[in-house]
């Protein structure tokens, strides 16, 4: 069967039922996660995550007035410290400009916002595309590994990195932000279930469908 993208949405809602993504606490709780996760698994990101949290209860402010060497050594177990370290220093500082206000630092910037994450230290596409969902209640589509992998699974062909899906999917103007939310949740829970091996996607409810794109 082809399906829209509002029809694959709805498909695998019903047969895996509502994500719970992101996991998180709080917002400021998922920012530090999403740049903790940046080139590295859960287990690392999350061992760095629960030393942060016992170190400052994920406070930004008490983030912000850590030593560069403590913070280096809370932030190592996931990887590239140097880099992430001064990520969450320059997206937390950024915040903390706005008062962490998420819903008027969105109004302020606009259509401009992605922009404005993009000029962040560290915040790639895909961090910024999870900050404006999940952060900013902007909805929008994550156009991670799963993504590529599903959308490729579905018939979709040259998808060879973030931006070449990115680029060619953008989310129907119905979609709300707990759908967005739950939509990347879904993607990224189905392909820990059916793509390690990707054979596995034949043994899924949607082997056989295709995706209009």
């Amino acid at each position: 069967m082809q399906l829209t993208i509002t029809q694959l949405y709805e498909k695998m809602r019903a047969n895996m039922g509502p994500s719970g993504w992101w996991p998180a606490d709080s917002k400021e709780e998922i920012i530090i996660g999403a740049i903790l996760i940046q080139n590295t698994n859960w287990r690392n990101a999350d061992r760095a995550l629960t030393l942060l949290r016992n170190a400052t209860g994920l406070v930004p402010d008490r983030i912000l007035a850590l030593p560069p060497e403590k913070l280096h050594d809370l932030v190592r177990p996931a990887g590239f410290y140097r880099n992430k370290s001064r990520a969450l220093v320059s997206v937390l500082t950024w915040l903390a400009q706005g008062n962490y206000d998420y819903p008027t630092i969105r109004q302020r910037y606009g259509a401009h916002l992605r922009q404005e994450l993009r000029a962040l230290h560290g915040v790639g596409p895909e961090t910024a595309d999870v900050l404006l969902t999940y952060i900013f209640d902007v909805p929008t589509f994550i156009s991670d590994k799963y993504a590529r992998s599903l959308f490729t699974c579905l018939g979709v062909t040259g998808l060879t990195d973030y931006r070449s899906l990115a680029r060619r999917c953008t989310l129907p103007a119905s979609f709300t932000p707990a759908m967005a939310q739950d939509f990347h949740g879904l993607i990224d829970e189905f392909g820990k279930v059916y793509f390690h091996p990707l054979t596995k996607f034949q043994e899924s409810f949607l082997a056989g469908d295709t995706l209009a794109l």
